[in-house]
């Protein structure tokens, strides 16, 4: 089966199979197959700010194909085969697991409100945190005994999904800084491949601003999708950095929630 030369079915005639906030899946051209379509719409605060930003999914799409693509390149396995246009990428259907695992570099979000730590504090390591995939409940935080108790991985299939994600960890800090740009965290999530009675972790759904706290190395500003949380989809400026507009930015998130679960 040549996954590189797919029949392309026009949007009109596909099978809709599953739509989030940000993207469309569509059934693919060939069994065990899925067209993955990237969304213009941005959301913040579990979706309480929604906005439609032109030209939004067309730069994910292709930032997440640079990265899948060279991971699968150094041998990370992942759920992507190609982009099959400006919005959209051919990938392998996986069981997803009901898990976002989030790789922490630097302190912010939840980590600095549960522990205290100030924003923009270098971690001693990289800490990796398991939140479970559920809209409603907010994606609360679970530790690995709620993961095994629950039966959403095993204790083998944990410590495939940590190797993984110290690896993309290690790939993308290496990328972003080569540009002048601090990876703080990012999240990403796994799914389950079968390949006949053979199954392996890989990394699935996209790794895009959406998904990751980028800021500038030198100056701090935020450029991913904090800032949009910030401000308007007509006006996508820095983030103040004075000291009175920091301590406003922060009591204006606790009173809306937090931009992102984690």
């Amino acid at each position: 089966m040549d996954f590189l030369k797919p029949r392309y079915t026009p949007m009109s005639r596909r099978r809709r199979i599953y739509e989030g906030k940000a993207k469309v899946l569509y059934e693919g051209p060939e069994p065990g197959t899925l067209i993955q379509h990237f969304k213009d719409d941005a959301t913040a605060f579990n979706a309480k700010k929604h906005e439609v930003i032109e030209g939004k999914g067309v730069l994910n799409n292709r930032i997440s194909e640079y990265v899948f693509q060279h991971l699968n390149e150094i041998g990370v396995p992942t759920h992507f085969i190609r982009r099959l246009n400006m919005r959209e990428q051919l990938i392998r259907e996986v069981e997803i697991i009901p898990l976002e695992v989030v790789v922490r570099n630097v302190a912010a979000g939840s980590l600095s409100t549960r522990l205290g730590i100030e924003e923009g504090t270098q971690l001693p390591r990289s800490i990796i945190e398991f939140y479970y995939k559920n809209d409603q409940l907010g994606d609360p935080m679970v530790s690995e005994e709620h993961v095994t108790a629950f039966g959403w991985a095993t204790p083998q299939e944990i410590d495939d999904i940590m190797a993984l994600a110290i690896r993309v960890n290690d790939f993308l800090s290496g990328v972003f800084l080569g540009v002048g740009i601090r990876l703080v965290d990012f999240k990403m999530e796994t799914g389950r491949l079968w390949e006949n009675d053979m199954m392996r972790i890989v990394v699935a759904d996209e790794i895009s601003p959406d998904s990751c706290r980028l800021w500038d190395i030198k100056t701090s500003d935020k450029l991913d999708k904090d800032r949009f949380a910030a401000t308007s989809a007509a006006c996508l400026r820095p983030i103040p950095k004075s000291p009175n507009a920091s301590a406003s930015w922060r009591k204006a998130s606790v009173r809306r929630g937090q931009v992102r679960s984690w």
